[in-house]
């Protein structure tokens, strides 16, 4: 029997870390608009808005704003919310599963983000999948490695501030 599992290694890109902190508070710098805009884009870019409705279906939406001050705004659905767990989300669909618009431009992806209690913290695995080889390679040279990377230092220091 042929096997028609397609070959997806030249269509992810795979960001892990063991991070400081318990999933509860990873998940709620994910989940919260109003700490995903002191975070989620790596500085000097600044995310200056962000609505989430947590559900699958759900809109994830954010805007981003360049350092020259350009705005990019980016909307997606939530594929899958499993409280401190996993989370993910498309730009392919839009709110309630409605297809997107993506002729603005930017990789189409699907991101996972997973959190596995770990004896000194949380293992954290975010994975971007990708619809074609030139947008897995184009989100690669965009930096995605070092700019989620950035984020997360981001997002725990912000949480450890919180946490007091």
């Amino acid at each position: 029997m042929p096997n028609n599992t397609p070959d997806t290694r030249n269509l992810d890109l795979v960001f892990e870390r063991i991070v400081d902190l318990p999933a509860e508070a990873i998940w709620q710098a994910w989940t919260t608009p109003a700490l995903i805009t002191q975070w989620f884009t790596p500085a000097p870019w600044e995310t200056i808005a962000s609505e989430i409705d947590l559900r699958p279906g759900g809109r994830f939406y954010t805007v981003m704003r360049s350092p020259e001050g350009q705005s990019f705004p980016h909307e997606g659905c939530y594929l899958a919310v499993e409280p401190c767990r996993r989370l993910v989300w498309t730009n392919a669909l839009g709110p309630d599963f409605r297809p997107a618009n993506t002729s603005a431009g930017g990789p189409i992806i699907t991101a996972e983000i997973t959190l596995t209690p770990e004896a000194n913290g949380t293992r954290y695995h975010a994975l971007a999948r990708h619809a074609t080889e030139a947008d897995c390679q184009a989100h690669a040279a965009m930096g995605f490695e070092e700019g989620w990377g950035k984020a997360l230092d981001q997002l725990v220091a912000l949480m450890k501030r919180q946490q007091g």
